[in-house]
Formats: structure tokens, sequence, C-alpha cells
């Protein structure tokens, strides 16, 4: 008998929680198969098989709290291991081909990024069973920061997934197995039966706590309009079906309507694990919040000047340079100008040292299906209006495809926020640690404006600086923010450097 223990978690990492068990007793293990996951503090860490054999006791569950070289689970070696595997495999034919040798390819969890270790495995787009080609996408990842889809490295069957949805995986993990040979394509069936029926009449696989939810409320799924990827069924699509009928179904009594239950409330209520994403948002959020001591100042900005700028070289700019000239590049020009002359905005607190920084690497937010996302523009205070637009344009295409790099990500010393594009008239802006500054941008309106003392509508946007007030003072961001106004209201002055 060989025992697995917790393997070294790393330098001051005493405990971690086992999170899931890939083996279960009496299935057969390979030397270096990995038998479970471990979660720790910072890292998942995975157990590999010490010897090969058959899967005997499991000491610590799914959930348990385990110290360093803690007793995790036995295999059972020797006469045992003989006997054990035939039944093993038929419990589990589908992954026969992935132990068949050369006619299996692995899908492995492709490169994450600089920094990145883990990933969640958020949606499978096939099921065990299904005829995959070479480069269809067969999952999608999700990281802190992106979204990351996974291709089929070769043409054949899908023959086993490792890693179903909601796992954990690190950055060399092993997602699934293809059948080169399409064996395993009688065997399907038994691999997933409940997928089955929620698959009729067409080839995308339905998610599958969907495929539960259909099953327990006894939901025809052609009844069922989905709203995911390719007419994907999802949970919150079952919810919809579940009590659509409802309304037309109460020719409301006579009697006095009755208060709904807690359970009634409950069974309309759906309940989502927050995405990796997600979690990082709110966790950076709330650290600058609970870190830094922010405080907003306002102003607003007459843009009849940049907008008339704007008319009228609009056609000749998009012709000569390829992209078109938004306002976005006006306002990355004047911050630049404006943080030259109060650099406290961009820089940051180390400790006890203020660490100035002698370039802009500007932060553009963009929000994407997934959440928000800030792309670094790196030296926009050497790029040209043309140069700022092609980057924007393109970081944003990255952005909502889920396809930036952590890199891409990483390193800004200001951030701008667009607001506006979602209708915005006024916001207070949360800082993007580490940095100090961040300028908020809001809808453009036409006012009633008092000019030379004559009434005029004139087009007007609200802008707010919000800034750590332990490096910024009052003064400097005041400053700031009436210097980006200058800029905007008379562009000339970006050209004359003023």
């Amino acid at each position: 008998m060989t025992e697995v223990r917790v393997p070294t978690l790393g330098e001051s990492v005493t405990e971690a929680t086992v999170a899931t068990w890939f083996k279960k007793p009496g299935d057969a293990v390979a030397v270096d198969e990995m038998l479970c996951e471990l979660e720790t503090d910072k890292v998942t860490v995975e157990v590999p098989a010490p010897a090969a054999g058959v899967m005997g006791e499991i000491i610590a569950a799914e959930g348990d709290t385990v110290g360093v070289d803690a007793l995790l689970a036995t295999i059972v070696a020797g006469d045992g291991a003989a006997a054990a595997p035939a039944p093993a495999a038929e419990a589990a034919p589908a992954a026969a081909p992935a132990a068949a040798g050369g006619d299996s390819v692995d899908v492995m969890v492709p490169t994450l990024g600089e920094s990145v270790t883990e990933a969640t495995v958020s949606t499978w787009f096939k099921a065990v069973g299904d005829t995959v080609a070479q480069d269809e996408m067969l999952c999608e990842l999700e990281t802190d920061k992106v979204s990351v889809e996974v291709p089929a490295p070769a043409a054949g069957v899908l023959a086993e997934i490792t890693a179903p949805e909601g796992t954990t995986v690190d950055a060399t993990a092993k997602l699934a197995v293809i059948s080169s040979s399409g064996a395993v394509a009688a065997a399907a069936p038994a691999a997933a039966p409940a997928a089955a029926p929620a698959a009729a009449g067409k080839d995308v696989e339905n998610a599958p706590s969907a495929n539960k939810l259909m099953a327990e409320k006894g939901i025809d799924p052609a009844n069922v309009q989905g709203s995911g990827r390719d007419g994907r069924i999802m949970k919150e699509d079952v919810l919809k079906a579940a009590i659509a009928p409802a309304p037309a179904a109460a020719p409301a009594p006579a009697a006095a309507p009755r208060a709904p239950s807690a359970a009634e409330d409950a069974a309309r209520e759906e309940r989502v694990k927050m995405t990796r994403l997600r979690q990082t948002i709110a966790r950076r959020l709330k650290d600058a919040q609970n870190t830094a001591a922010i405080l907003t100042t306002y102003n607003e900005v007459d843009m009849t000047e940049a907008m008339a700028l704007r008319k009228q070289y609009k056609d000749e700019f998009e012709k000569k340079h390829g992209v078109r000239l938004g306002f976005m590049s006006f306002f990355t020009k004047a911050c630049c100008h404006a943080l030259k002359e109060v650099p406290e905005v961009n820089a940051e607190i180390d400790g006890t040292d203020i660490v100035y920084k002698n370039y802009v690497h500007m932060g553009i937010a963009a929000g994407t299906p997934q959440g928000l996302v800030v792309p670094v523009i790196r030296d926009a205070d050497k790029m040209s209006f043309a140069e700022i637009e092609k980057a924007i344009g393109e970081k944003g295409r990255r952005a909502r495809d889920g396809k930036l790099s952590m890199a891409e990500m990483q390193g800004g010393t200001f951030t701008i926020s667009n607001g506006g594009v979602y209708g915005s008239l006024m916001s207070s802006p949360i800082l993007n640690p580490p940095q100090s500054g961040i300028l908020g941008m809001h809808k453009i309106q036409d006012r009633p404006m008092v000019i030379n003392g004559e009434i005029k509508i004139r087009p007007m946007m609200y802008l707010a600086l919000s800034y750590d007030h332990r490096i910024v003072d009052g003064k400097g961001a005041v400053t700031f923010l009436v210097r980006v106004k200058e800029a905007l209201e008379d562009p000339r002055r970006l050209l004359m450097d003023l």
C-alpha cells in the first residue's frame, strides 16, 4: 500500500483545502496521474499519484483543510492492482482511448500569460463523444483578467473531459483527451447520459446546470430559447421558461391575493458563482477604498471647440491615417500635458517613498461582457493623435474579444474612464491601484450657459478626477483638472504645449 500525502505547499504556507478529487476508490491510477487538487491562499496545487495501482481509501474529503505532509489517500498495489483495472474500465469506457497510446491527443491548458498560474473552466462547447475538427473551439477558460479559448489540437472524437466546468486548473493541467481513431463514439451515450436529451435537434451542448434543471422540472429543451453561444441553453433560460406560463395560468380568484412564501421567492432566484474576473474586480476596488484616501473633484468642459475641430478634420484624418478621429485622443493628450505640470497625479506610493513616473502609460478603461478591464497604452505622452486612436481601437477590440494578455493590462500610471458612452452624466470613479489618479469622462449634453452675459446653448461635459489625497493635495488636483479643461476648450493649446 502506498500513501498519498500533501506535498510541500510553498514558503510560509502551512495548510490547504482539498478542492477536487479526480479519482474515487476502486479507480485505476497510473504513476504521476493527477489524483486531486489542493487550494491554498495563493496557488492551486496538483497531487500526482506516487505509484501505479488502484485507488484505495480517501482520507481527506473535498472541503477538508489539511496540513503539510497530511495523509490524503492510499493506493493499493500488487494483486489488487491487477484485478481492479477491468471493472474500472467498464465503469468509464470513455477513458479507454486515453490509455490506448498512439491514437489519443491530450488537450492541455494553453499559455495564460505572464504571472497567471491558474484558470477556471467556464464553458465546454463539446461533450464526450462529439466529433471535433482541428482548431475547433472546445472550451473557454477564465482567468483573473481575460477569457482564453482552447482549440482542438487535432481532429477526432472527444474521448474524455478531465476538467469539467467550474474546475480550477493550473497552467500545465490536462483538460481533455481527443481520440484520433474515433473509437470512443459508440461509448459516448454511456459517458454522458444526461446530455443526450438536451442535445436533440442541435449540435450545441447545453450547460450542465440547465440540463439538470430541465430534468428536475420536466421541461422539454425544445421549449426553451437558448441565450448562450450558438443557441446554447443556460440555466437562466430554463428559469425563464419555468416561470413564463405563470401569469396566464392565474385567472385570479375572488379571495385576497396571498403573499408569496420564502420558498416561492427562492424558486424564482438564481445563485451564480462569481467569475474569477468579477472576483478580482471586487477585491481590487475594495482594496483601493481601504488603502487610498480617495477624494473626487469636479469641473465641466465646454466641448464646442473640440467638436468643431473634430468635425473639420475627421474625414481627412481618417483618409490619411485609416482610423477615425474620436474624443479619446483629445482627452489623452490633454491629460498627458496636465500630468507634466502636476506630476504627483502620475506618481504612486511605495511604502514611505513616492515614485514619480517620467512617462505616461495611460490606462483606458473598457467595458466587456466579462467585466471592466483596463488595457494600457504605453508611452502615450510620446504618441500622435493618430497613434493614440489606433492604439485605443486595437486594445478595445482585443478587450471585447477577450484576447488581452496580462502584460497589456499592467504598468499603467494614470487611467481614463469614459462612462459617457453608457449615458452617465456624473460619477465618481474609483482609483486603479497603485495609481494616484483617474479621470472620469461623461455624457456630452447641451445645456444653457452664460457666455459674455448672454445665455447660449453649449455642449457640456462634467469631468471628475478621483485622486489619492495622501500624495495629491487639493490644489494639485484642481490644477490638473483645470489644465485638462483649458486644453479641451482651446485644443490649440495642445499644439503650443501650453
